[in-house]
């Protein structure tokens, strides 16, 4: 029954997917004049991950629109210049180079005092910026410093891609309905009785959910690992960048 669930697809080799993925893609051509593929790459992952940068320069004392025209006045430099030219191999971490480049933008004091607001009109990246204050108000009650912050927010973009991956893949496989029913499994613990209850609304047997939560899951890992995938430049980076994810996570301030 769970055979053509699009969980139990079979990943292919980390060597394979590695090679066309963004930051190891946007890093081959640093230092030329570029290419659709390597420009398309980095414009996707600024797009996924500038929220991040939003909070990180929140956290840091500025206020709601001026956080806005900063993140929209960087990302204009940043995809409009050559801010790659100096970038080798050893840089690694997408995340890294980023909040690096950003510290340096907002260092730039001539810069910032000649910046056009948001962009100088052009919007190079569509921003949700009243959703992202909201977001931000929600992470308020934290007392974790800026670069934290950031991480942190990072990691939880990283989760909420794979998470979004993994759906896209049951609603293309027609399976909408079953994976709304097992969503909550893949961050709740669950005891026989809850499988029970939902393999009565699937018309499964308890057993049958427990394995398709199983599959759920590691498909989820999955996916979030080739999401981290995309932020490194090494596939030797990958699990460590996975432990870090996990660990920016758990760390706690109040």
């Amino acid at each position: 029954m769970l055979a053509d669930q699009p969980i139990e697809k079979t990943p292919p080799p980390k060597e394979q997917w590695f090679t066309t993925t963004h930051w190891s893609v946007v890093l081959a051509a640093a230092g030329q004049s570029g290419s659709p593929e390597s420009a398309a790459a980095l414009e996707r992952l600024c797009r996924t991950y500038w929220y991040p940068l939003y909070a990180y320069v929140r956290r840091q004392g500025h206020g709601h629109h001026d956080a806005q025209d900063s993140i929209q006045e960087f990302f204009a430099r940043f995809l409009e210049k050559n801010y790659l030219g100096a970038v080798g191999r050893e840089k690694g971490k997408f995340r890294s180079f980023l909040l690096a480049a950003l510290n340096h933008f907002l260092g730039d004091e001539r810069d910032r005092e000649n910046a056009a607001k948001r962009g100088g009109g052009k919007i190079p990246i569509s921003l949700d910026e009243e959703n992202a204050e909201s977001l931000y108000l929600l992470d308020q009650g934290s007392a974790a410093p800026p670069e934290l912050v950031f991480e942190q927010r990072w990691a939880i973009t990283v989760l909420e891609q794979g998470f979004s991956r993994l759906r896209d893949e049951f609603v293309v496989a027609g399976k909408a309905d079953y994976f709304e029913q097992l969503k909550s499994f893949l961050t709740e613990g669950a005891n026989a009785g809850d499988y029970a209850r939902a393999g009565a609304r699937l018309q499964m047997t308890g057993g049958a959910v427990a394995v398709a939560v199983h599959r759920l899951r590691q498909r989820y890992g999955e996916l979030v690992r080739a999401e981290v995938a995309n932020t490194v430049a090494s596939p030797d980076e990958i699990e460590d960048e996975m432990r870090h994810l996990f660990a920016v996570l758990n760390k706690s301030f109040v």
